[in-house]
């Protein structure tokens, strides 16, 4: 698997988790502290984010990050 699809591959998992909880993506911004325009585009599998966001997102959604892996 290429680097590009590996974080497609996280980025679903990431939104799939995010719309089972019932969570707009306005909201996990202000809940991450991090910019909406990030999360999505983490969502869309564009950026090597850093796993302190990952950290982050994985608690407000109540996942372990190894889930998004």
């Amino acid at each position: 698997m290429s680097n590009g699809e590996y974080l497609k591959e996280m980025g679903i998992k990431i939104k799939s988790a995010r719309m089972a909880n019932k969570i707009s993506l306005r909201k996990l911004s202000e809940l991450c502290k991090t910019d909406m325009s990030n999360l999505c585009r983490i969502e869309l599998g564009q950026v090597n984010t850093s796993i302190l966001t990952l950290k982050s997102i994985a608690g407000v959604l109540k996942l372990d990050v190894k889930e998004f892996l």
